[in-house]
């Protein structure tokens, strides 16, 4: 087939899902001419899955997306019918937030953003195969023939790379939600000797919710005051949809058990590995016999559809077998499938064969990002994305790396986890993989990136405004409250009414406010010089008050941390002449080659006794130099 040069760009992004669309906005905004590519334009930020943003952890990474210039916040924020604050039962570090979507509006208004966005190009087109000379990337192949050339090529690919989806015993080659799958560009990076393997996703079905009987449900409403995910909104009105719970039974327990020989799970007909945070309902079946139930929830699709996602609940059993299992379940008695449970298998990269800035470690300026890498989620998946645009315009401007590590974000948890310690399942961020969650909390991502994005010409002079309208009011606010007295005769009542015991001479309110049962907006009766303050900055000054001393304590770790990551290492370091390595470590190191003596006591097969080492070797070398 001829083949014709249809551009030229400096950014090529493959892929406009939710880690292909931040990619490619991240790089138009820092100023680079920049081509996205959707296999169909349908494709753009589909939510093929749930009809969500955020949940616990992935709240934390769409604020930090949002404080970093990112879109998917202030996306989610035109588009949601129910917001939730999740974990508030807890401390402030595992609160997540967590919005249900308009999924199809969802998809209009980031397309539309795309579309608008100066320096971006978007459009259909399936890529085959990448350009490369001398082990560099330098553009794609269209199925038409037609050729794109770049600078820098970025694969966010989702699920479609060679997308199989499995029903039963009936399998076919599909990407997600219907879409024409993408065959030839899989094989061809394998060709490339890049280490491809296969996992494994699924959805439930959806169901129209005139057919469902929601007197047998338990309501679950959203919030009253609604916390917006991007932080250039203070607040937000929003006339909210319910969802709705419900839970399996021994009787839909006992469908699926006659009918393991009919999924293609328990079948053998999917090779690929599948999520364990998020199993199928013959997986959960199996795997917790001895639970008695299953809860499920009922989530609407959007204003304009009836359709209803059932949450929880994905299946590769066939659909007769779908449709007797759903209708033992309360509520769902007469439901009407439109869209059946499916799994779906695809290609995937293995991430240990990418660097920390996302960039192939094979091919030079090819960058890789979203479920491409091996993770799950809509909000992993642009985390990354953002992350690849940022960082390929930083090596096209010949520019070091933007990496954000462990103490200062979820998405340098994210990053770090995948290209050092690899994953053998689809991976989701959860807050028990932040070592330092106390200090990366949803409500201060804006403190500790805003300035960050600013200083790469990612976030706005607006946002920038604003973060440091914040700074100073919770600054400023601290100091007011520091010096504000109060007596023990205007306080003690309100003390006793909330069991919180009296105090005996003045003290200042900033002191006050350290005591759980207290608090900000209690005190404004007692407090007649309290100003007016703005909802997130209210938040904010609260959490650190009251926190000051365990975040004081993680600071502390982290400068520990901080020592590990700052003693670097060369990629020609040698790891064969260090004495008293162990050959298991010596080949991980001079394989991998960390940047880092941090990043290489979270290799896989490097142990402390190894660090060691390597810190001694490193200080004899360090000697020897003067």
């Amino acid at each position: 087939m001829k083949k014709f040069v249809m551009g030229e760009y400096d950014v090529i992004v493959v892929g406009a899902g939710h880690a292909g669309c931040e990619a490619a906005l991240a790089s138009a905004r820092m100023g680079k001419k920049t081509l996205i590519l959707s296999i169909n334009l349908e494709a753009v930020a589909m939510m093929a899955c749930n009809p969500s943003i955020g949940g616990t952890g992935k709240g934390h990474l769409v604020r930090e997306i949002d404080a970093l210039g990112g879109e998917m916040g202030i996306n989610i924020d035109k588009t949601f019918i129910q917001s939730k604050m999740l974990n508030t039962a807890k401390g402030p570090a595992v609160h997540s937030l967590r919005a249900q979507a308009d999924k199809n509006r969802y998809h209009e208004e980031m397309k539309k953003t795309l579309e608008l966005q100066e320096n971006l190009d978007l459009k259909q087109g399936e890529v085959i195969d990448l350009i490369l000379e001398d082990q560099k990337a330098c553009g794609v192949i269209m199925r038409t023939g037609s050729v794109y050339r770049g600078k820098t090529v970025i694969l966010a690919t989702g699920t479609f790379l060679k997308g199989k989806i499995f029903i039963g015993e009936s399998a076919f080659d599909s990407g997600p939600n219907g879409l024409a799958p993408s065959l030839e560009l899989g094989e061809n990076l394998r060709k490339y000797g890049l280490p491809m393997r296969r996992f494994k996703t699924g959805t439930p079905a959806r169901a129209l919710g005139k057919s469902l009987d929601y007197s047998k449900m338990t309501r679950q409403p959203g919030d009253e005051t609604i916390v917006p995910f991007s932080f250039l909104n203070d607040s937000l009105e929003q006339d909210q949809i319910s969802c709705w719970l419900t839970y399996t039974n021994e009787e839909t327990h006992q469908v699926i058990r006659d009918n393991f020989h009919r999924s293609a799970l328990f079948g053998g007909q999917i090779e690929g590995v599948g999520p364990r945070y998020c199993p199928s309902i013959e997986d959960k079946v199996n795997r917790f016999a001895d639970k008695k139930r299953h809860q499920l929830f009922i989530e609407p699709e959007g204003l304009t559809t009836d359709e209803m996602y059932i949450q929880g609940m994905s299946s590769s059993l066939p659909e007769d077998v779908q449709e007797a299992f759903y209708k033992t379940i309360p509520g769902l008695e007469n439901l009407e499938i439109v869209r059946p449970a499916y799994a779906i298998e695809y290609d995937c990269i293995d991430p240990l064969d990418l660097k920390l800035n996302l960039e192939n470690r094979q091919i030079e300026n090819l960058f890789c990002a979203g479920q491409f890498n091996g993770s799950s989620g809509y909000e992993e998946a642009a985390a990354q994305g953002l992350m690849a645009g940022i960082n390929a315009v930083l090596k096209i401007e010949k520019k070091d790396p933007f990496i954000l590590d462990r103490s200062e974000a979820y998405i340098g948890v994210l990053i770090d986890d995948l290209v050092t310690k690899g994953t053998n399942e689809p991976y989701r961020i959860m807050t028990s993989r932040a070592e330092y969650r106390l200090v990366l909390r949803q409500d201060n991502a804006d403190l500790r990136l805003t300035e960050k994005s600013y200083a790469l010409g990612l976030a706005d002079q607006e946002r920038f405004d604003l973060f440091m309208g914040k700074k100073e009011i919770v600054e400023k606010e601290k100091k007011r409250l520091e010096k504000a007295m109060i007596a023990p005769e205007d306080i003690n009542p309100y003390l006793e009414e909330k069991g919180s015991s009296p105090i005996q001479t003045k003290i200042s309110i900033l002191e006050l406010l350290k005591r759980p049962q207290v608090s900000y907006d209690d005190l404004s009766a007692v407090d007649p010089e309290r100003p007016q303050l703005p909802a997130h900055a209210k938040a904010q000054l609260e959490v650190q008050i009251k926190y000051e001393g365990y975040i004081t304590k993680q600071e502390q770790q982290i400068k520990r941390f901080k020592k590990l990551e700052d003693k670097k290492l060369e990629s020609s370091f040698n790891y064969d002449e260090v004495d008293g390595l162990r050959i298991e470590a010596r080949q991980k190191l001079n394989q991998f080659k960390p940047v880092s003596l941090g990043q290489a006591s979270r290799i896989s097969g490097v142990s402390p006794a190894d660090i060691n080492v390597l810190l001694i070797h490193l200080e004899k070398l360090r000697r020897k130099r003067g």
